[in-house]
């Protein structure tokens, strides 16, 4: 699922042993449901046992073969930090790893401070005089990795010019996760509003607030953040490349948005040397240029004080964290906390990824592995070639065009070529909010030092424990972390049938990716550029729309039903990649043996495979929220939805007319 960087939600890893004890059967028959036709719900079919016996654990929102990996990842990087914290004098990178998990262990210090972290800045922000000041302080606050208030910024390759950086800010300023929360009046919506002004109320008057100040300082924020939540796009609009770029220079941005001195704003954020800026909604930062003038002075202020706050909530004393979690259990259901060493050592991971990823890569990956991985990624763009030359419904040029793309794929495998050193960070192992606060501003500052330099076209974007893919747009580039790289998508001692269907549909899902209704708007390069005969365009919009329409029909709740155009390049990957892999698998010997295992043929285990991927629990509430906010389908629609798409699948599982999952020849989706 930036142009970021289209994630492919996943929960796997591929080593030399399973991260998960597995059986010798990697496709395991006691998982299955066969009192359900594989044509009626393949999903049930494949996955129904494994769904009974494993609901959601009460520190979960969701369980599946993603989170089983998750949870067995950070069981490595906690033994791995248990003993920095122990052997914190072995090199540096062990000494700031363990010094800041300490930190973050350390209960009865954080307990012993209360709020006392964040107090200097709240008191700075209550004695600011103008909006003038209130500008000041959110670009300190940013610079100084406290806070990030009212928009984002970074500097990234100018998508019209991937070669040069350039700053690119993005208006926000909401906290809820959508901005369906503040402007519906469903009841989901309506509830979720109510809680979040129960949990505004508790932290300000947990940050000192009497109760009449903190009910005023929580209408301030709600109002203003409602007020930026209207002029937002929607999640649908923001898929959009050319929507979302909309570059000016900086005497132009100062002409949109007076009130915010964009040229004295950007050098108080430390960025030099930019003669534009990217933004993705100007209606947006006129919306906030007309509100700081509209907006009292004292409003303004709460909702500086609200980013400190809910910046540091998860990390204050336990009244901070509980109020946290109860705003999260209303939104997801999740019925316990997460423990404290899980959320430590996914903090580091986020924070500190490349000195825990190069102790995780020493550890518990082999080399083995990244070579296996480049051939198969190596079989997948072949197989993908062939499948692009043979198109019906593209024309030759831009077949041609099509194949320079996916042949200029650069392929990230396992770990960066290069590691951070973060170089000058200082971590105290008696300050965990200091040490926050500090890795925040390390990065903010490797961020802003890149104007000005050529594009490092290198950087992997992903931490290497990170149970994840991804494809990248500006970069045209393929990522496989070493996370992903472990049964139930690879495994050495697993058949064919079980790899392709495992890791190689998530290859070719990612190399999909690069021609999905986002990706395939940009060039080899990585450009945003239209390279398309017209014809051809008109021709993959007619078939991306039937994708749209399947996934539309599909419901997750009641009568909420999947959102097809806000799935769509998640469930065109899925598609694409699924096919790529079957066609690249029926080139493998044991396909053309055919040779059956435990009862089953290796098209049916391939198939099999790719089901099991996706068998998951998840909570209704947290179903209900992924279905506005993730641009991926729930995991039976990912499991079911592609499948029906493709001849082999039929054959395999011998799907008939009648069978609820059945589509005629001439109605099934072909793409890629």
């Amino acid at each position: 699922m930036i142009n970021k960087s289209t994630l492919f939600t996943l929960a796997v890893t591929l080593f030399i042993g399973s991260a998960i004890a597995q059986p010798v059967k990697y496709i395991d028959k006691a998982n299955m449901d066969t009192t359900v036709r594989a044509g009626d719900n393949f999903y049930q079919y494949a996955n129904g046992t494994w769904i009974r016996n494993n609901p959601v654990p009460a520190s979960r929102t969701r369980w599946g073969s993603f989170d089983m990996l998750r949870e067995e990842s950070s069981k490595r990087l906690r033994s791995m930090l248990d003993d920095a914290v122990t052997n914190r004098s072995r090199d540096r990178k062990t000494q700031v790893i363990g010094d800041f998990y300490a930190s973050g262990m350390d209960t009865f210090a954080i307990e012993r401070k209360g709020c006392l972290p964040i107090k200097p800045l709240l008191e700075e922000i209550n004695n600011i005089k103008n909006i003038q000041g209130i500008l000041d302080k959110t670009a300190t606050l940013r610079t100084t990795g406290a806070a990030s208030p009212m928009f984002g910024m970074f500097i990234g390759p100018d998508r019209k010019n991937v070669l040069k950086y350039i700053p690119s800010i993005s208006f926000g300023g909401t906290t809820m996760p959508d901005r369906d929360y503040y402007i519906k009046n469903d009841p989901r919506s309506a509830g979720i509003r109510d809680a979040y002004k129960i949990y505004l109320n508790k932290l300000f008057t947990l940050s000192g607030e009497d109760a009449a100040t903190a009910s005023a300082s929580a209408n301030a924020v709600l109002n203003i953040e409602t007020a930026f939540a209207k002029a937002q796009y929607s999640r649908v609009e923001m898929r959009d490349p050319y929507k979302t770029y909309n570059k000016f220079s900086v005497n132009d941005l100062m002409r949109l948005a007076p009130v915010f001195d964009w040229a004295s704003l950007l050098g108080k954020m430390k960025v030099s040397g930019a003669d534009s800026v990217l933004l993705n909604n100007p209606g947006l930062l006129k919306t906030a240029d007309s509100l700081l003038g509209a907006v009292q002075l004292t409003d303004w202020k709460s909702y500086l004080k609200w980013n400190v706050i809910k910046t540091a909530a998860p990390y204050l004393s336990s009244d901070f964290v509980n109020a946290d979690f109860a705003f999260t259990q209303v939104q997801t259901g999740q019925k316990q906390i997460t423990p404290r060493w899980q959320r430590m050592s996914a903090l580091i991971d986020m924070r500190l990824g490349d000195f825990i990823g190069e102790l995780y890569v020493e550890k518990y990956f082999k080399p083995e592995a990244k070579a296996r991985m480049l051939e198969l990624v190596n079989n997948l763009q072949a197989t993908f070639a062939e499948r692009i030359k043979r198109l019906d419904w593209m024309t030759e040029p831009t077949k041609q065009r099509a194949l320079e793309k996916l042949n200029a794929f650069a392929k990230k495998i396992a770990y960066p070529d290069k590691w951070k050193t973060y170089e000058g960070l200082k971590v105290d192992r008696n300050d965990f909010v200091g040490n926050l606060r500090n890795v925040s501003e390390w990065s903010y500052n490797y961020n802003v030092y890149k104007m000005g330099k050529p594009v490092d076209r290198t950087e992997m974007g992903m931490t290497p424990p990170t149970i994840n893919a991804s494809y990248s747009s500006t970069n045209n580039d393929i990522t496989f972390p070493a996370g992903i790289l472990q049964y139930p998508f690879f495994d050495f001692g697993a058949d064919d049938a079980v790899n392709y269907g495992g890791i190689g549909a998530v290859i070719g899902h990612e190399m999909t990716h690069g021609f999905d209704d986002q990706g395939r708007q940009a060039d080899a390069v990585g450009n945003l550029n239209d390279w398309w005969a017209k014809e051809d365009g008109d021709h993959f919009k007619l078939k991306a729309e039937e994708v749209v329409k399947q996934y539309n029909a599909f419901t997750v709740l009641d009568t909420v039903h999947v959102n097809g155009k806000l799935t769509l390049g998640e469930n065109l990957a899925d598609l694409g990649g699924l096919n790529i892999a079957y066609e690249a698998f029926t080139k493998t010997q044991q396909f053309k043996e055919n040779k059956l295992i435990d009862g089953l043929t290796p098209t049916q285990r391939f198939f099999l495979s790719w089901a099991q991927v996706w068998r998951n629990n998840v909570l209704p509430e947290n179903a209900a929220q992924l279905i506005v906010t993730d641009p991926h389908s729930p995991g039976v629609h990912r499991g079911n939805g592609p499948v029906v798409n493709i001849d082999a699948w039929y054959d395999a599982f011998n799907v008939k007319p009648g069978d609820k999952m059945y589509k005629a020849p001439a109605e099934r989706t072909k793409i890629w």
